[in-house]
């Protein structure tokens, strides 16, 4: 059996990873790796953790020594690496904790997988899983293509390009076989309540203040987590070695523009009046060094493997918010902390 470490698989999006990874690949042994920080929830994956070819293991990519650890006793094939700090709001305030587990954190996965494989790559991959805020921002035209210069604008972003030059330059000084993604906002079941569609979702619910950033005009493109994850297995592998594919949902949209059709289609849900959750929106002051517009090119992707969303921005916050209106027990674990008890009762 193939062995495959995947982190941060309790995290938003590698517990999608995780899931499409243990149940359409039987014959891969996964392990998934996550600290169980904030927003790392077991309950998110809690429907296949019975299954034999997954094991979960608590641990923290910081720590070089366990890292090196796992890789001499596990004698991992492929690394699929999701494990981050994400939040640029938290970013500003704590900058350090994202050189830690963003550049500190894979710079000892790297360490760890170039001694193990030990020059022998044949069969081995390192899977990088990155962010297009790397890119910096974008006008009112334009797209992010694999080949844009960064220019990180927030120490989240920095971080996480400091991280892809490190895979590249052991990828060119070490040979180790990488592929990197630079992906954009996604969206979907599962999404811990601090970005912007879980928490309007979570907020309208409980008739909360809707909290806009300035004039509500950034724009972002979104895709669905789901969609990303199919497109995360078919880069593992399909992908070149040494390549960088954007991914992207095609889905450009103004954050107030968004939000007023979250509030429709979540007064349609709710049977409330028309526009009533939308008297909720509330303009706030704007945060530090905000990028003004992302877009992804996912032209590459899409010619090279074939890849493609398979949902519009429309249907994905549909099923989306039909999701957490069928979790409303999972969204008060998280939003309360209660989550956090789950791996002590599973796991003791």
């Amino acid at each position: 059996m193939k062995k495959i470490l995947i982190t941060g698989g309790a995290g938003f999006i590698g517990s999608h990873v995780v899931r499409r990874f243990v149940t359409k690949y039987p014959n891969y042994q996964i392990f998934n790796l996550d600290a169980l920080t904030y927003a790392g929830n077991l309950e998110n994956i809690a429907d296949i953790e019975q299954l034999p070819n997954y094991t979960f293991v608590k641990g923290d990519i910081v720590d070089a020594d366990f890292i090196d650890n796992l890789f001499r006793k596990h004698q991992f094939d492929g690394v699929l690496h999701l494990a981050a700090e994400s939040h640029v709001d938290r970013s500003i305030t704590d900058p350090l904790a994202f050189v830690k587990t963003n550049v500190i954190g894979t710079m000892n996965l790297l360490n760890a997988a170039k001694t193990i494989w030990k020059d022998n790559y044949d069969g081995k991959r390192f899977y990088h899983i990155s962010t297009d805020e790397v890119y910096g921002s974008l006008g009112a035209e334009g797209l992010f293509t694999e080949t844009t210069p960064y220019d990180p604008n927030s120490p989240y972003s920095a971080s996480k390009a400091s991280s892809d030059h490190f895979v590249r330059a052991y990828g060119e000084t070490y040979g180790l076989p990488y592929v990197i993604t630079n992906c954009s906002n996604n969206y979907g079941p599962n999404h811990f309540p601090e970005k912007l569609v879980p928490l309007f979702i979570h907020n309208i619910i409980n008739n909360k203040p809707l909290p806009v950033y300035g004039d509500g005009k950034y724009t972002r493109d979104w895709l669905y987590v789901i969609d990303h994850a199919i497109a995360i297995d078919l880069v593992f592998h399909e992908g070149k070695n040494h390549e960088t594919y954007n991914i992207g949902g095609f889905n450009e949209w103004q954050n107030i523009d968004l939000v007023k059709l979250l509030c429709q289609q979540m007064d349609e849900k709710l049977g409330r009046a028309a526009d009533e959750s939308s008297n909720l929106i509330t303009y706030v002051k704007d945060r530090p060094g905000h990028d003004l517009r992302y877009a992804i090119d996912a032209s590459k992707i899409n010619k090279e493997l074939g890849w493609k969303p398979s949902v519009t921005f429309e249907q994905g916050l549909e099923k989306t918010i039909e999701w957490y209106l069928s979790n409303e027990d999972w969204l008060q674990n998280v939003t309360s902390g209660a989550y956090q008890e789950y791996y002590k009762k599973q796991y003791s």
